[in-house]
Protein backbone atom coordinates (compact mmCIF):
# COMPACT_ATOMS: atom_id res chain seq x y z
CA UNK A 1 0.00 0.00 0.00
CA UNK A 2 2.85 2.89 1.16
CA UNK A 3 6.37 0.62 0.03
CA UNK A 4 6.70 2.64 -2.76
CA UNK A 5 7.39 5.62 -0.36
CA UNK A 6 10.38 3.80 1.20
CA UNK A 7 14.00 4.27 -0.58
CA UNK A 8 15.86 1.57 -1.78
CA UNK A 9 17.62 0.71 1.27
CA UNK A 10 14.52 0.73 2.82
CA UNK A 11 12.98 -1.55 0.59
CA UNK A 12 15.46 -4.06 0.71
CA UNK A 13 15.35 -4.26 4.79
CA UNK A 14 11.63 -4.15 4.74
CA UNK A 15 11.93 -7.31 2.13
CA UNK A 16 14.05 -8.91 4.56
CA UNK A 17 11.95 -8.39 7.43
CA UNK A 18 8.69 -9.20 5.92
CA UNK A 19 10.37 -12.96 4.62
CA UNK A 20 11.96 -13.34 8.28
CA UNK A 21 8.21 -12.87 9.85
CA UNK A 22 6.56 -14.95 7.72
CA UNK A 23 9.11 -17.71 8.04
CA UNK A 24 9.76 -16.90 12.15
CA UNK A 25 6.51 -20.24 12.98
CA UNK A 26 8.50 -22.17 10.77
CA UNK A 27 5.80 -22.42 8.20
CA UNK A 28 5.48 -19.93 5.27
CA UNK A 29 1.43 -19.93 4.71
CA UNK A 30 0.33 -19.65 0.80
CA UNK A 31 -1.16 -16.03 2.21
CA UNK A 32 2.11 -15.17 3.33
CA UNK A 33 3.94 -15.92 0.15
CA UNK A 34 1.09 -14.22 -1.30
CA UNK A 35 1.70 -11.15 0.26
CA UNK A 36 5.71 -11.25 0.12
CA UNK A 37 5.24 -11.85 -3.99
CA UNK A 38 2.58 -8.55 -3.53
CA UNK A 39 5.56 -6.39 -1.78
CA UNK A 40 8.01 -7.37 -4.49
CA UNK A 41 6.14 -6.00 -6.96
CA UNK A 42 5.20 -3.24 -5.36
CA UNK A 43 8.53 -2.31 -4.69
CA UNK A 44 10.03 -3.18 -8.22
CA UNK A 45 12.42 -6.09 -6.08
CA UNK A 46 10.74 -9.15 -8.09
CA UNK A 47 14.66 -10.12 -8.71
CA UNK A 48 15.42 -9.71 -5.09
CA UNK A 49 17.06 -12.74 -2.57
CA UNK A 50 16.67 -13.01 0.43
CA UNK A 51 19.85 -12.63 2.06
CA UNK A 52 18.94 -13.59 6.13
CA UNK A 53 20.08 -10.22 8.01
CA UNK A 54 19.60 -10.28 11.36
CA UNK A 55 16.69 -8.16 12.69
CA UNK A 56 19.23 -5.67 14.27
CA UNK A 57 21.00 -4.95 11.01
CA UNK A 58 17.32 -4.89 8.97
CA UNK A 59 15.56 -2.72 12.06
CA UNK A 60 18.45 0.09 11.51
CA UNK A 61 17.49 1.13 8.20
CA UNK A 62 14.32 2.80 9.25
CA UNK A 63 14.89 6.12 10.75
CA UNK A 64 12.19 8.31 9.83
CA UNK A 65 8.47 8.11 12.01
CA UNK A 66 6.89 7.61 8.42
CA UNK A 67 9.10 4.95 7.39
CA UNK A 68 8.60 2.95 10.54
CA UNK A 69 4.61 3.90 9.97
CA UNK A 70 5.02 2.38 6.95
CA UNK A 71 6.95 -1.03 8.19
CA UNK A 72 4.37 -1.45 10.64
CA UNK A 73 1.55 -1.40 9.02
CA UNK A 74 2.33 -3.51 6.18
CA UNK A 75 3.50 -6.38 9.11
CA UNK A 76 0.36 -6.10 10.23
CA UNK A 77 -1.00 -7.01 6.95
CA UNK A 78 1.10 -9.52 6.39
CA UNK A 79 0.93 -11.16 10.42
CA UNK A 80 -2.67 -11.51 10.21
CA UNK A 81 -2.84 -12.79 6.26
CA UNK A 82 -2.95 -16.55 7.36
CA UNK A 83 -5.82 -15.56 10.31
CA UNK A 84 -3.15 -16.80 12.85
CA UNK A 85 -1.04 -14.67 15.24
CA UNK A 86 1.68 -17.05 16.88
CA UNK A 87 3.16 -16.26 19.97
CA UNK A 88 6.60 -16.18 18.04
CA UNK A 89 5.37 -13.53 15.97
CA UNK A 90 3.51 -11.70 18.42
CA UNK A 91 6.95 -11.25 20.64
CA UNK A 92 9.00 -10.39 17.29
CA UNK A 93 6.61 -7.47 17.01
CA UNK A 94 6.71 -6.44 20.53
CA UNK A 95 10.88 -6.50 19.61
CA UNK A 96 9.64 -4.17 16.43
CA UNK A 97 7.45 -1.69 18.59
CA UNK A 98 10.30 -1.07 21.36
CA UNK A 99 12.62 -0.59 18.56
CA UNK A 100 10.79 1.87 17.00
CA UNK A 101 9.48 3.70 20.09
CA UNK A 102 5.48 3.27 19.64
CA UNK A 103 3.89 3.94 22.79
CA UNK A 104 0.86 1.19 23.47
CA UNK A 105 -2.08 3.42 22.00
CA UNK A 106 -0.26 3.74 18.46
CA UNK A 107 0.89 0.68 18.46
CA UNK A 108 -2.90 -0.59 19.70
CA UNK A 109 -4.06 1.39 16.78
CA UNK A 110 -2.28 0.39 14.04
CA UNK A 111 -3.49 -3.43 14.77
CA UNK A 112 -7.00 -2.49 15.30
CA UNK A 113 -6.49 -0.11 11.93
CA UNK A 114 -5.51 -3.65 9.85
CA UNK A 115 -8.06 -5.77 11.71
CA UNK A 116 -10.69 -3.31 10.11
CA UNK A 117 -8.96 -3.44 6.88
CA UNK A 118 -9.02 -7.06 6.85
CA UNK A 119 -12.25 -7.70 8.09
CA UNK A 120 -12.96 -4.90 4.58
CA UNK A 121 -11.16 -7.46 2.26
CA UNK A 122 -13.42 -10.08 3.02
CA UNK A 123 -16.55 -10.94 1.11
CA UNK A 124 -19.41 -10.96 3.79
CA UNK A 125 -21.00 -14.43 3.63
CA UNK A 126 -24.65 -13.73 2.66
CA UNK A 127 -27.72 -16.21 3.08
CA UNK A 128 -29.65 -17.38 0.43
CA UNK A 129 -33.66 -17.72 1.51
Amino acid sequence: MFLAELHQEEREAFLELAALIANIDGNLSVFENSILNKYKKEMDLEDYKITGLAMEDILKNFKTERSKNIVLTELFQLIYSDGVFTEKESETVQLIKAHFGFDSSEFASFKDWILKIKELSVPEERSQN
